[in-house]
């Protein structure tokens, strides 16, 4: 468990994953859909789950430069527990904050 803690731990690497999951995404989208993450933060965690193999990061030779996200293989092996996280947290979660 401290091995997976340590991969996603953290306030926005959930979240992350959480949005590759439905496909590739450019960092604009994912800024879209995680908004109250701070560009620098988002940055660096992007290259941590890059480094961690649990993203890839995909870039065309276009002007402009335009570059991707993507789940690995091991990073959509964690849909199963992502989801269960998710409804843990819907299920758990107080009135006022749902």
């Amino acid at each position: 468990m401290a091995y997976t803690l340590d991969l996603i731990g953290g306030r926005w690497k959930p979240n992350i994953l959480w949005a590759l999951l439905d496909g590739k995404l450019r960092y604009s989208e994912l800024k879209k859909v995680i908004p109250d993450v701070s560009e620098r933060i988002l940055v660096l965690q992007l290259r941590e789950l890059e480094k961690d193999g649990l993203i890839t990061r995909l870039v065309y030779a276009e002007v402009p430069p335009r570059v991707e996200y993507e789940l690995t293989n091991d990073g959509q092996s964690m849909k199963p527990m992502l989801e269960c996280i998710s409804d843990w947290g819907d299920k758990h979660r107080p009135e006022k904050t749902k």
